[in-house]
């Protein structure tokens, strides 16, 4: 699942990235309504987690937008504002579930699991890139109907390039939207999961679908 995080906490944006990424979800991190605004923008997402209390405003603000845009992702408010006149406000102007802080993360896994099945999320969603299809319920990656198998980080990686088929994705835009690292310029971590990744899904088959655009960064992309 493709999940937009807006929380301004570090500790607990942290804390919920890395559970929600080993959970198999791809997490990208806004820290305030501008920010996560910019990312709704750019891309789609399966789930939105929103904080209330935010330096640029009140995030409910973000879901009531959403929805007079006609977008029925689902969202869910997570905030420290647990007054019964503040829950019922979140969800009629919105939110699909309210959960106050300090709350189980187990909790948060099975709201999430209740909102995307009121949804009707497709649990046989796929991306498909050529013969490459990735079974995002079933966390499984297939190419020429042969199981390719990855790690968690790798399928991470892999869901993000494949949600942006087509499109040169920098060393820094991976390193932010997979890894939550603004810029790191010591680390090779990037260039080392593509290199995971290519021995994994090209070096078997008649032709390459993981290229790199010298200079820019990296594509996923059929090109015959």
């Amino acid at each position: 699942m493709h999940i937009l995080l807006l929380e301004d906490q570090p500790s607990m944006a942290s804390f919920l990235s890395q559970g929600l990424s080993e959970e198999g979800h791809v997490v990208e991190h806004a820290r305030d309504i501008g920010a996560a605004r910019a990312l709704l923008a750019e891309t789609g997402f399966d789930l939105l987690l929103i904080d209330r209390n935010l330096p640029d405003g009140d995030g409910l603000d973000l879901i009531r937008s959403v929805r007079q845009q006609g977008s029925p992702v689902p969202a869910i408010c997570l905030t420290a504002r647990g007054a019964l006149d503040e829950r019922v406000q979140g969800l009629t102007h919105g939110a699909d579930d309210y959960l106050v802080k300090p709350f189980a993360f187990d909790e948060l896994l099975a709201r999430i699991l209740a909102v995307s099945r009121r949804a009707g999320s497709d649990e046989s969603a796929k991306l498909v890139v050529g013969e490459l299809v990735l079974d995002l319920a079933g966390l499984r990656v297939f190419r020429a109907g042969t199981v390719i198998d990855l790690t968690a980080q790798e399928f991470r990686l892999l869901r993000y390039f494949a949600e942006h088929a087509g499109r040169v994705l920098s060393r820094t835009q991976l390193l932010d939207r997979v890894w939550g690292m603004r810029h790191d310029p010591g680390t090779n971590v990037v260039e080392v999961y593509v290199s995971y990744l290519r021995k994994k899904l090209d070096r078997d088959f008649d032709y390459q679908l993981l290229h790199t655009v010298r200079g820019m960064g990296y594509v996923l992309e059929d090109r015959r």
